[in-house]
């Protein structure tokens, strides 16, 4: 087997990473022979999968249902005004490649549900959870717990955000903390709610961080720990968390 090594003109784009010694050249062939799988090409999408391209992340899978709207652009910022009315994933993989034509970007124009969500993930390191419901978040939580892939948990609301990372070395996973999901009251009454343009931004890029994190082996990951931040009081807060003897799905794992 080749064994993996950077270009000249990779060097150059990635200087700024080879300058770190925490991650330096082994750190960054490490990104280029990993891969993450983005589901969800929206406001938190946005904002990890541009920050994981452009960190030389060397496989991106990119799935997402939906085309893209007038009224995304206020916060996702991986589209442009001129891809209005194309699928959101054909959008963001031209402003990948316009970043980063290293990037090897698959695309999947699809909803993950429980009948495809075990063959999506399958031969990716990271999943990210950019995704904008909780069913969608059990779903693939437990294709994560099936196939021992850590999952990076993102959510918004208003000027609010949370970020974990589940299932990783033996840490809880989503369904040890959010056991159940919320009511159909609560979700139909908090469907469409507003969120502040620049929020996704920051737990998108704090979520591209853990991952970059998981790959190289470094710092001190955001298992069992749930990070909160309110952005009205320029607040982080963590909370501890752990897994649960009762979970359905991680328990016996």
């Amino acid at each position: 087997m080749m064994k993996t090594v950077l270009s000249e003109q990779e060097r150059i784009r990635y200087a700024r990473h080879l300058n770190i010694p925490d991650l330096g050249e082994t750190g960054q062939i490490k990104l280029k022979d990993s891969s993450v799988l983005v589901v969800g090409c929206g406001g938190l999408g946005s904002a990890s999968a541009l920050y994981l391209a452009a960190a030389g992340v060397g496989r991106m899978g990119l799935v997402d249902s939906d085309n893209v709207e007038l009224s995304n652009l206020q916060r996702q910022v991986i589209h442009s005004t001129e891809m209005i009315g194309i699928a959101k994933i054909t959008s963001a993989k031209k402003r990948i490649k316009s970043l980063n034509p290293n990037v090897d970007i698959i695309t999947l124009h699809e909803r993950i549900d429980e009948n495809n969500a075990r063959e999506i993930l399958a031969g990716y390191a990271i999943v990210i959870d950019a995704t904008d419901n909780f069913d969608s978040r059990y779903i693939i939580n437990a294709a994560c717990v099936e196939n021992s892939i850590p999952f990076i948990y993102g959510a918004i609301y208003q000027f609010s955000g949370q970020m974990s990372v589940f299932n990783h070395k033996g840490g809880p996973c989503f369904q040890c903390v959010f056991q159940k999901p919320p009511s159909e009251e609560y979700k139909n009454a908090n469907r469409g709610v507003g969120v502040v343009g620049a929020l996704p931004g920051v737990i998108g890029s704090l979520q591209a961080i853990e991952a970059i994190k998981l790959i190289a082996g470094i710092g001190q990951p955001m298992t069992g720990r749930l990070l909160i931040f309110d952005g009205l009081q320029m607040e982080f807060k963590e909370i501890s968390i752990k897994k649960s003897g009762k979970c359905p799905v991680c328990f016996e794992i």
